[in-house]
């Protein structure tokens, strides 16, 4: 079992951590809130929405842009912490907005479920959406099956997206406001031989959630199920594993001082309904030798 520290506790669904100037800000589900919180364990309430919060990112200005799950919007936190709407994609995106990076141009890439998970839909493919700074909307992929989080190499020339229910990471050139066509970046087993969820996310070798990119290239991958984090390398070599025994992982970031800390949103179950009830969800952090890169 590898070293886990607590940073903070008692919350109800962490996701999307972001590490900037010296705090990591995350969202919290079920609280609708985005919170800051230093490595030392001071926290603020960053923004509070009145829909689900999920995905983060800032602009280059350093305004913060949100993703509000059930409406399918992605929100903006002002500088003097007004919450604007700054796209509607409730028509591309066909169920809930899920993680989103946003870039060194303001360009937000947003994922979405596809299909109602919680209500025991069969899995189906979906899209990833496009906006632009000034919040203009498209789709830029298709045929991603549960896009969740992202990563954007130094270069800003390679997108990889992590499948959830593909056992896969998948990536894209980018080309601007566009993505070329979509490769394997690394695959951890056969694609799932069935559209039954219930299936699908027991038997997956990885059930990859939020990802995280390092300085040598490799990735980050928080695999829910297995309550674990794996760094991975293009192709699917598994580099190392850290493995907990406080539940699902949803989601890493490397930040802090030298970019060497590991952040990891932990949960000890993927129910919504205990989870929003019972606020059992954290932050843990442990240490690596190789340091952050890449976007977010």
């Amino acid at each position: 079992m590898s070293h886990f520290t607590t940073l903070i506790g008692g919350l109800s669904f962490t996701e999307c951590p972001r590490w900037r100037d010296g705090r990591l800000y995350f969202t919290d589900r079920f609280t609708r809130r985005v919170l800051a919180v230093t490595p030392d364990g001071a926290v603020e309430t960053y923004a509070r929405t009145t829909g689900l919060p999920c995905g983060l990112g800032f602009l280059p200005d350093g305004r913060l842009l949100i993703t509000s799950m059930l409406d399918r919007k992605i929100l903006r936190r002002e500088h003097d912490g007004t919450i604007r709407e700054h796209a509607d994609v409730s028509h591309l995106a066909p169920w809930q907005l899920n993680d989103m990076l946003v870039d060194r141009e303001g360009r937000a890439w947003a994922g979405n479920f596809g299909f109602d998970l919680n209500g025991g839909a069969p899995s189906r493919s979906t899209v990833l959406i496009c906006v632009t700074a000034d919040g203009k909307s498209r789709v830029v992929a298709e045929d991603l099956h549960f896009p969740n989080g992202m990563v954007l190499t130094p270069d800003r020339r390679t997108l990889i997206v992590a499948e959830t229910m593909m056992n896969r990471l998948s990536a894209f050139d980018v080309r601007g406001d566009s993505l070329g066509e979509r490769r394997t970046w690394a695959a951890f087993g056969p694609p799932p031989a069935t559209d039954d969820v219930s299936q699908i996310i027991p038997n997956a070798d990885v059930l990859p959630d939020g990802i995280c990119l390092d300085a040598e290239g490799a990735v980050w991958v928080a695999d829910v199920v297995k309550h674990r984090l794996l760094r991975v390398a293009e192709g699917g070599a598994i580099l190392d594993e850290r493995t907990t025994d406080d539940g699902c992982l949803f989601a890493c970031m490397l930040g802090g001082e030298d970019g060497r800390t590991l952040f990891a949103c932990a949960a000890p179950t993927m129910d919504d309904d205990e989870l929003s009830a019972n606020h059992r969800a954290s932050i843990l952090m442990t240490r690596v030798q190789v340091p952050h890169a890449g976007l977010p």
